[in-house]
């Protein structure tokens, strides 16, 4: 029997394309155990550890990609370990490899510490390309959403005490902390002489 295992980094990503592809493996959609907003370097994967348990002897498990699996050597050698103790071969991209063969587990090790490497590759370009933005001085963080009327009326509104911050919150779309951080700006604004009188 063949169990699949597809993974998304976020709720908002949708897992029908993995479940696409290993149907066309022969994965009945009923055996595929889906994680969704749950990274692959995370060690708490309830979708994984269910397809694993729901895995036999002489299963094959599936995945679509490796990195699907997992984004660290040392977690993909724990699920690998986990899958040949329960004689399972495991399945990427349409090829079997079998855990508990020598070559296959060389096979499986070389692509996870593939995997471990374009993520570690990933994760070094991303702080390169924050660190020279900030550097250029295009890193200025959330902008805030009123403009400097409505900051004026809302820091005269709260300064009233009459209404409660949820409802401010609600009047004029922001959260709790952008809604501070708007009265703050507005108070910065009226002592330098730069806040709208309305």
């Amino acid at each position: 029997m063949k169990i699949g295992y597809a993974r998304v980094s976020t709720a908002a990503q949708d897992s029908s394309i993995q479940v696409e592809l290993l149907a066309k493996e022969g994965v009945a959609r009923d055996r595929v155990y889906v994680d969704h907003g749950i990274s692959g370097r995370q060690t708490r994967r309830p979708g994984l550890d269910n397809a694993i348990n729901a895995a036999r002897e002489g299963d094959v498990f599936c995945v679509t990609k490796l990195d699907r699996l997992s984004r660290s050597a040392k977690d993909l050698h724990e699920t690998v370990g986990r899958l040949a103790d329960k004689g399972v071969a495991l399945s990427i991209d349409g090829k079997i490899y079998d855990p508990a063969d020598p070559m296959g587990k060389m096979f499986i090790g070389v692509l996870g510490l593939m995997a471990e490497f374009e993520s570690d590759l990933i994760r070094s370009r991303t702080r390169d390309a924050v660190a020279a933005a900030a550097a250029a001085g295009k890193m200025r963080g959330r902008q805030h959403k009123l403009t400097p009327e409505e900051r004026a009326y809302l820091l005269q509104t709260y300064e009233t005490g009459q209404f409660k911050i949820e409802k401010l919150c609600r009047n004029t779309g922001l959260k709790r902390s952008a809604l501070y951080a708007n009265i703050e700006l507005a108070r910065t604004e009226r002592e330098a002489g730069t806040l709208p009188t309305l």
